[in-house]
């Protein structure tokens, strides 16, 4: 037997030696999961005693965390714009970066005036795409990606979500490979983008993630040029495309598009001010405002 708080502590400790950013919060959170509770109640229960059955699992979890291993994958979900998702190895852990381009797309399209047709490429654990189903009910949602795994997860989340098949379909396509005369009106991505040469100095925890939806190849555009340049064919008139990018990609990717033709570029920024966000109109279409948030 334990008291929940010098558990806590001792945990703490243990992890900020071993180089673990927020190591009280990670060890919160670990504690909450092992006993079924809120984070927060753990503060009304730091004199409960802990038994063995309570404090071995906690051992191997706090041991994986202090290893390197992401805690939400330890966890196995991760709160996203208001839903809990399945997260483990087969993806990307969902970013608060990438919360915010939910949000960023959901300000700009409200309920009443949302696409009728979205498609999320390099989808991951369908985050994106799921999102917005949830956000926009009717319409129509394509979750592509190339990995089987990936896609695996996707269809867990969409049955977590309580989607039906009708609003949600899923896709294993390199881009658009199998999407032959499908439009959308709108396309939404974050696909890989580290230059090849920057993968080994990913921090541990971001190098779990699997590397095929982080390599973005030599220039770490490879594919996001490659989806450029065929996304004109897979957009309704007026349609519109929205890119994740890394911290210093979103010029080049802007100059990109305007020499595709794309119409109605514009550059948002995430939470911390970095231009992170693409937004561009279809080919030769009229633009249509986007307000900067």
């Amino acid at each position: 037997m334990k008291p929940l708080l010098e558990t806590l502590q001792s945990g703490t400790e243990y992890l900020a030696k071993r180089g673990v950013e927020e190591a009280r919060l990670n060890m919160e959170h670990l504690l909450a999961h092992v006993l079924g509770c809120r984070r927060l109640d753990l503060y009304l229960r730091f004199d409960q005693q802990l038994n063995e059955s309570e404090l071995q699992p906690l051992r191997e979890l706090t041991k994986r965390r202090g290893e390197g291993e992401p805690l939400q994958h330890l966890l196995g979900t991760v709160e996203f714009h208001g839903s809990e998702f399945v997260c483990d190895h087969r993806a990307l852990i969902p970013r608060p970066e990438t919360e915010h381009f939910v949000h960023l797309l959901t300000e700009h399209h409200h309920s009443k005036d949302h696409p009728a047709s979205v498609l999320d490429v390099g989808t991951g654990s369908g985050c994106i795409g799921l999102s917005l189903a949830k956000a926009w009910p009717g319409a129509a949602v394509t979750l592509v990606d190339l990995s089987e795994d990936a896609l695996e997860l996707a269809r867990l989340n969409v049955e977590r979500a309580g989607l039906s098949a009708h609003a949600v379909k899923l896709v294993r396509s390199d881009l658009f490979e199998k999407l032959s005369g499908a439009t959308f009106d709108l396309i939404v991505a974050n696909l890989p983008y580290i230059p090849a040469g920057e993968l080994a100095e990913l921090s541990r925890e971001v190098r779990r993630d699997p590397t095929l939806a982080l390599d973005g190849g030599p220039s770490g555009l490879d594919i996001i040029f490659r989806l450029l340049a065929e996304a004109p064919q897979h957009l309704s008139p007026g349609g519109l495309i929205a890119l994740e990018l890394h911290h210093d990609q979103a010029l080049r990717v802007s100059e990109r598009l305007q020499s595709l033709g794309f119409t109605d570029i514009q550059t948002h920024r995430d939470l911390p001010g970095i231009d992170r966000f693409v937004f561009a109109r279809h080919p030769g279409t009229p633009p249509a405002a986007i307000e900067e948030s």
